[in-house]
């Protein structure tokens, strides 16, 4: 990073004394986390599924077999292997065992369909699949339009210890389960890799050539596009993680794994950190708040990833106060805004504060984090990352913007994706001169703290004004009777667009819209009052709760 004229950089100043400017890192494969890991802690933890124990010794060995498999197979460097698995033991090892091969990751998400599949796996090039057992019938019609060479199966049994993993064997044959029909050529076991004779792999040349992933965006405005992140990118990312969150004891931390590992935060944050400080991982296949706090009783995990509707859900269970919940040290929010009133409800529930961090999947993805120790700006993303510049841009001119101005987003840094696989003309719109035109507005203040206002698509244009949907959610959700809020704008012959809010009561509420539009006035300006609140039982949410604002736009 440039580190001219510092003084446009005001976080440097509110940085906590351990965390420094630049960090000198220099740019490894992201494999070399796991061998370094493995190195100095082999018998420690890495991954306690159920029965299932893992030390990082076994794991990376597992990871070199699924290597060896792999390139036995003929995967050359480079090719892409898609890998469409919940959170599950055998997801990670899939994970460090592609990159070791040195084959590019293609996360896909196991509720994916058919569409979603045909785009993904297709658009990417996969010659290889690893997947569960019961989502192959989901892909088998498809193989033959795919450029699929090569399908391993696993299935839950795989992640799991005796006899854990024979009665769930016996208990899916009782079901009448019938297991798909290995060929030995195009469709396998997952055995067939991890069985694999050990040899050591590593086969990446130039960090910052090589690509680890290519990730899927979340296709808000069609269908996704695969962020190319190169294994630079990952581990210098992973790298400001550790340097900010400068807590984290190695060998001494348990993470806990509920964010979806094909997402970029899960994988990021869930998989590489956790593995970056020889930590435990404690894969959480689907979300089930009375899991997690059972999770929390026995494990005592001390890191707790999530996103706002992960940290909202658990606030709502009624016993919540049996359970200690001391073991946390850091609760990483991401994903989505985090409604002020529910973050400090669940500091005050839990005695956990959330440290609100910002990210996209261009960015590997974690560009901004509140400091440890220094101030807590609720509400805010916090600052920008060792080594990660930012600037605040006039929309229309492009012209940096004063503190405290709205203005869009841009980011530059080591962790900034090479560009969208195969779209140049996308690529060419968003990175410009290094900088990554993030679609976000944003403001920041004289101390370098950054606050999303909105998305720049979400901002509704009425009557000439501007109105940010943020501030119109956060005053209708400081209302007692309301659970969630999401707000629109919708096409006016006059106006251009009006504000329409889309509102969850709290459970047994009684509350009417022309009570919430009479609540809204005189908290914002008149032209910001929603003109239409729609009651719904729920909000349409993506797998990490992000809110899906298009659904409310087509009115699905």
């Amino acid at each position: 990073m440039d580190n001219t004229n510092e003084h446009i950089r005001p976080w440097f100043d509110s940085y906590d004394p351990e965390v420094p400017t630049r960090l000198g890192f220099r740019p490894t494969p992201l494999y070399a986390y796991l061998d370094d890991a493995a190195r100095k802690n082999p018998r420690h933890t890495a991954l306690l599924f159920q029965n299932y124990r893992l030390s990082y010794g076994a794991l990376l060995e597992k990871a070199e077999r699924v290597a060896a498999g792999l390139v036995d197979a003929g995967l050359a460097p480079g090719d892409r292997v898609a890998v469409m698995l919940p959170n599950l033991p055998q997801t990670i090892i899939a994970f460090w065992g592609v990159l070791k091969a040195g084959g590019v990751l293609v996360m896909i998400n196991p509720l994916a369909m058919e569409k979603e599949l045909t785009h993904q796996i297709g658009y990417s090039g996969a010659r290889f699949l690893i997947t569960l057992q019961r989502l192959w019938e989901r892909v088998a019609p498809l193989a033959e339009q795919l450029s699929l060479e090569r399908t391993y199966l696993t299935t839950i049994a795989d992640g799991l210890a005796f006899p854990k993993n024979w009665l769930y064997t016996l208990s899916r044959r009782r079901e009448g389960f019938k297991p798909p029909a290995y060929d030995g050529s195009t469709l396998l076991p997952w055995k067939a890799l991890v069985n694999t004779r050990r040899r050591e792999a590593g086969r990446v040349g130039d960090p910052e050539e090589s690509l680890a992933c290519i990730q899927y965006t979340g296709g808000t405005t069609g269908l996704p596009k695969g962020a190319m992140l190169t294994h630079a990118n990952l581990s210098y990312n992973v790298s400001q993680c550790v340097a900010v969150i400068h807590g984290l004891e190695p060998s001494n931390e348990t993470f806990l794994g509920l964010l979806p590992y094909f997402h970029v935060y899960g994988l990021t944050v869930c998989i590489a950190l956790p593995t970056a400080v020889s930590a435990s991982m404690l894969p959480f296949p689907r979300f089930a708040p009375i899991d997690v706090l059972e999770a929390i009783r026995k494990h005592s995990p001390t890191v707790f990833p999530g996103a706002p509707a992960v940290y909202i859900a658990l606030m709502r269970q009624k016993n919540l106060s049996e359970y200690d919940l001391s073991s946390l040290k850091y609760c990483i929010s991401g994903s989505a805004p985090m409604p002020v009133e529910a973050l400090k409800r669940f500091q005050d529930l839990t005695g956990a504060g959330i440290l609100e961090g910002f990210g996209l999947t261009e960015t590997s993805p974690v560009t901004h984090l509140n400091p440890l120790q220094g101030t807590r700006k609720i509400g805010s993303i916090g600052l920008p990352l060792p080594d990660t510049d930012c600037r605040i841009v006039h929309m229309e001119t492009g012209e940096d913007l004063p503190p405290g101005e709205p203005g869009e987003l841009l980011i530059k840094g080591p962790q900034v994706m090479r560009g969208y696989w195969n779209k140049p003309e996308e690529t060419a719109e968003v990175l410009r001169d290094g900088w990554f035109a993030t679609g976000d507005i944003a403001t920041m203040d004289p101390d370098g703290y950054f606050r999303i206002v909105d998305r720049k698509k979400d901002m509704i244009i009425t009557a000439g004004y501007n109105v940010y949907p943020r501030e119109v959610e956060e005053t209708l959700m400081e209302h007692p009777a309301v659970k969630e809020a999401a707000v629109v704008g919708r096409n006016h012959p006059t106006r251009g667009e009006s504000v329409v809010a889309y509102v969850v009561p709290e459970g047994g509420a009684d509350i009417t819209a022309s009570e919430l539009i009479g609540w809204c006035r005189g908290k914002i300006a008149p032209y910001k009052v929603p003109r239409e609140v729609v009651m719904r039982e729920d909000l349409p949410k993506s797998v990490i709760g992000k809110l899906l604002r298009k659904e409310l736009r087509t009115g699905s």
